[in-house]
């Protein structure tokens, strides 16, 4: 069986006469001890480094771990996966000695070392590992780590086709990178030692950032070469001991992105002099071993490994947007580095966990529980509920007649439903033609004319803009008409629309979807009211009203205002800092939606009456529950445009 499936093809892989890959250099090398782990095997029995003995404070921290394995030995520490046995979890403990055999760096070095690796591992964020304890004794630190279980990148670099990445799997690792970057860069941590082995991948496809904190410590023990980095990842001014900041981790970063796509880590040299005149001399052109490399992320890259700080991007988030533009989709790479993964952290004689087997799928709260397992989810959303709100207006608006035989009724209801479904543009401008006809059956000429005059330009005005171009427009459009008609009462369109446009659309587009659909519900409704026609004076009265005019100018800036504190909890909850403002919007709108519906109760020919506060508190709390419910299936993510299917 092949390791990729069909869908899946692999890079291609430079001529033999255009590059070669650098040979990768050994410990003795100068790159850190801790990027080659080894183990040391006798008659069967690994035989560990002598421990000496603990201070009290780590002796009773380390009590409660109960080693089950090795996982990395070395020079600089070594990793052992352990059992909490109060927690009943699996940590890992990563134990760093505080001073190389001829290391004479001064204690108060150490000290301050040692205090800025345990400020900068206590970094909280998704793609970031955890640190759950940070002690120390005379000799060693320990850092009791999340346990993540799966491989690490030079892991999978090393076993894969081509040594490489595909792009949607690059786009997911540098996705993941830059987020814990610019979370670390944003609370002032640098990390300095990005390389493969430092990025984790688990078995869902979850990429995580370890070991921040930890090129200081690396230095101040006197372990490795300038500032504690790994050759062949380290910024010139790193190497050189100068000043570094956020520019030498972009610099790193795109080291590492350069050899996860082009299977060649240029600048990876014995020596730190060689590594700089590596630098210096510049890397392959990406496009002349990839040539179907996005033009954007080869730009990034060159731009990033510029030896000069000064002509790298500023910052990580501005590397992010250039890199990515283009190059992949995140989500699929994701599920693609979980299968691979599946097979080869998989024993030959067993079949790979039930788990993993299949596409893998993990909940992602900014795509939400079904975002998470459909690609196209919010695309598809929108075509049904466009689909099926055309087909509701559709029938409402040909059975008020009373002419037209049921079944070219449900035929032509049926045609325009499953058209709205397919693009719900067209969906859109299908119910505006309905209209259109509905009031060319007026025999007023001079009344009609104008609705004609008015309507159409409004119409094609908005549907160029807006209605064409996303298509949670049309929906919203599409769902006023709906409602109106299934109820009879305009504001009752407002509690499903407003919430849905809020969700789906950007503050202006949302504005503008809400007042045309207005409207059009309330000539809809005028037109099933009159038996199919729409007389002139109803249709101009219902467009020109100064009360009407008024509620759907308020309707559409709340509507606005809405969306827009919905983009902000979006972009909030994306940076880490917590759903709790996503959920305390989705309360606001359903507030947003009782004033929308006393605001639009005007518009109605007769009042609320008695029941009037009640069917208003029903109708906030309606449009806060589906606005929720879109959360939780599609999640938080705020999607300024959507295409059609077609």
């Amino acid at each position: 069986m092949p390791l990729f499936p069909p869908h899946l093809p692999r890079l291609r892989r430079p001529n033999p006469g255009t590059a070669t890959p650098q040979p990768r250099a050994d410990a003795n090398q100068g790159v850190a001890p801790d990027a080659l782990p080894t183990r040391v095997v006798v008659r069967g029995r690994r035989i560990q480094d002598e421990v000496p003995s603990s201070g009290a404070t780590a002796a009773a921290l380390l009590k409660r771990y109960r080693p089950l394995e090795t996982r990395a030995t070395g020079g600089f520490g070594s990793v052992e996966v352990c059992l909490d046995t109060r927690l009943q979890r699996r940590v890992a403990i990563k134990r760093i000695p505080l001073a190389a055999p001829m290391s004479s760096t001064p204690t108060a070095v150490r000290s301050a070392a040692l205090a800025e690796a345990r400020t900068a591992s206590m970094l909280q964020h998704p793609n970031i590992v955890s640190v759950i304890d940070f002690t120390y004794d005379n000799a060693y630190a320990y850092l009791v780590m999340e346990y993540v279980d799966g491989m690490s990148l030079e892991e999978f670099l090393a076993q894969v086709d081509g040594n490489s990445l595909t792009y949607d799997e690059c786009a997911c690792i540098a996705d993941a990178l830059t987020q814990a970057l610019a979370f670390a860069h944003e609370n002032g941590v640098l990390h300095l030692d990005i390389k493969p082995a430092n990025v984790l991948i688990d078995h869902s496809g979850h990429v995580k950032l370890t070991d921040f904190g930890m090129a200081t410590l690396t230095s101040a023990a006197g372990f490795g070469g300038a500032r504690g980095g790994t050759l062949g990842y380290m910024a010139p001014e790193q190497l050189s001991g100068e000043m570094v900041d956020e520019r030498s981790d972009i610099f790193s970063l795109a080291a590492l992105l350069y050899e996860s796509l082009c299977a060649t880590a240029p600048f990876r040299a014995g020596t730190p002099a060689d590594s700089l005149k590596r630098i210096e001399e510049g890397v392959v052109i990406p496009n002349l071993l990839l040539p179907d490399i996005p033009e954007a992320t080869e730009d990034a890259l060159l731009s990033a490994l510029d030896p000069d700080p000064s002509g790298r991007p500023f910052s990580i988030d501005e590397f992010a947007e250039s890199f990515l533009d283009g190059l992949g989709d995140a989500r699929e790479g994701r599920r693609s580095l979980a299968r691979i993964i599946a097979r080869l952290t998989r024993d030959d004689e067993e079949e790979a966990p039930e788990e993993y087997r299949g596409a893998a799928w993990e909940l992602d709260p900014a795509e939400g529980w079904w975002g998470s397992r459909t690609k196209r989810a919010r695309t598809y959303t929108t075509g049904v509920i466009c689909g099926i709100s055309a087909l509701v207006a559709t029938a409402y608006l040909l059975a008020s007649s009373g002419t037209i035989a049921t079944a070219a009724l449900a035929a032509a209801a049926a045609a325009t439903g499953l058209a709205a479904f397919i693009a719900p543009q067209i969906g859109s401008a299908l119910l505006a033609c309905a209209l259109v006809m509905t009031a060319a059956g007026a025999t007023e000429v001079l009344p009609l004319l104008a609705t004609l005059l008015v309507l159409c330009p409004l119409f094609a005005g908005w549907w160029y803009v807006w209605g064409r171009t996303h298509a949670a427009s049309s929906a919203v459009v599409a769902v006023c008409m709906a409602a109106a008609l299934a109820t009879e009462s305009t504001p009752a369109a407002l509690v499903l629309a407003s919430p849905l446009a809020t969700y789906l659309l950007p503050p202006v587009a949302a504005a503008a979807s809400c007042a045309m659909g207005a409207f059009l519900a309330q000539l809809a409704v005028a037109a099933h009211a009159a038996g199919g026609a729409l007389p002139g004076p109803v249709a101009l009265s219902a467009l020109a009203e100064p009360r009407v005019l008024v509620a759907v100018i308020i309707l559409a800036a709340l509507a606005a205002l809405a969306s827009m504190g919905f983009e902000r909890a979006a972009a909030r909850a994306a940076n880490g800092r917590g759903q709790s403002l996503v959920w305390g919007v989705c309360a606001a709108v359903g507030i947003v939606v009782l004033l929308l519906f006393w605001l639009a109760n005007p518009m109605e020919n007769t009042p609320l009456g008695l029941a009037g506060p009640v069917t208003a508190l029903g109708a906030g709390a309606l449009s806060t529950i589906i606005l929720g419910i879109c959360v939780y299936l599609l999640g938080y993510r705020k999607e300024p445009s959507e295409g059609d299917r077609s």
